[in-house]
């Protein structure tokens, strides 16, 4: 999932990676695929162990078998099966991090395949799965060029993973029309659009409209000779619907996630107090229509 902006300081809960990255200071600038990727996978590599000091328990990546969690908010797979039935499916995860939305899809019944462009968070996951639970065949990869064939796939899913950090995200739904059989459900979470707009503050100085939501473009951190190492991608939702549908999907559904009454931790710019305002979370369900095909040559 997105990471909350930095101060630089000895507090940073990303302190490790920007040391390493040599990370100074904020840009905004446009970065084409190639660039984008480079500094996401550095990035990933170099913090995979705070996320996870950070983050691991609440998504579960060390429990027995994973957990499929959707968002901040909390919202788990088991609880409101967005990807419709899985048993027997065959199931990509496209931005898997350490996997334990795959582990857990794997635990009820799915083929799923883990794909992410971090060796670091891929090598986690690995970790989880020698300790116990099932185990999941992982790929290292970027989400905007595929490694799988036409039409590979029952379902894919992907809970924050690639989307808001590729630079071409229409290629990402035509790659994943294209390896999705007819009648197949694609789902993917995001940091919602409207908090674009907002600083990333969990506290009041967050509920202030700062940022233009038209502006596109990225959110980039840079090293000393002003190299990224970190990049982030805005798109509006109607960028997003325009992109899904570009790609011969349908949008079936879009959740907002309200904040739940029992949830009182803080997610880098997810709060309490935020979540009560406006959502931070969308969730976009869209399926391949039955007899639409997708071929690579569209590429």
């Amino acid at each position: 999932m997105p990471r909350d902006r930095p101060d630089f300081s000895s507090e940073d809960r990303h302190a490790q990676a920007n040391t390493l990255l040599r990370t100074t200071g904020v840009s905004r600038t446009r970065l084409d695929s190639h660039a984008s990727e480079r500094a996401s996978r550095a990035w990933w590599d170099a913090d995979a162990a705070q996320y996870h000091d950070e983050h691991a328990e609440f998504l579960g990546v060390d429990s027995p078998d994973g957990e499929f969690v959707w968002c901040p908010e909390g919202l788990h797979e088991g609880d409101w099966h967005l990807l419709g039935d899985i048993s027997g499916k065959r199931i990509l995860e496209i931005g898997c991090g350490s996997a334990p939305c795959s582990r857990w899809l794997a635990a009820h019944g799915a083929h799923p395949v883990g794909l992410d462009l971090s060796r670091g968070m891929l090598e986690r996951g690995r970790a989880a799965m020698t300790r116990s639970g099932p185990r999941v065949p992982l790929v290292q990869a970027g989400a905007e060029e595929l490694p799988f064939a036409d039409e590979s796939f029952d379902l894919a899913c992907s809970a924050f993973g690639a989307v808001p950090f590729v630079a071409d995200s229409a290629r990402v739904m035509r790659e994943v029309a294209r390896v999705l059989r007819p009648g197949g459900r694609w789902v993917f979470s995001v940091n919602h659009p409207m908090r674009w707009i907002f600083p990333d503050d969990p506290g009041p100085d967050g509920l202030r409209a700062t940022m233009p939501y038209f502006d596109r473009t990225p959110y980039v951190e840079v090293d000393d000779e002003d190299n990224p190492t970190y990049v982030e991608h805005h798109r509006t939702v109607g960028d997003r619907v325009r992109e899904i549908v570009a790609a011969g999907l349908v949008l079936v559904d879009l959740l907002e996630p309200d904040w739940p009454e029992w949830l009182d931790r803080e997610w880098g710019q997810w709060s309490p107090l935020r979540g009560e305002i406006f959502p931070g979370t969308a969730i976009f369900v869209t399926e391949k229509l039955p007899g639409c095909c997708a071929s690579s040559a569209g590429r």
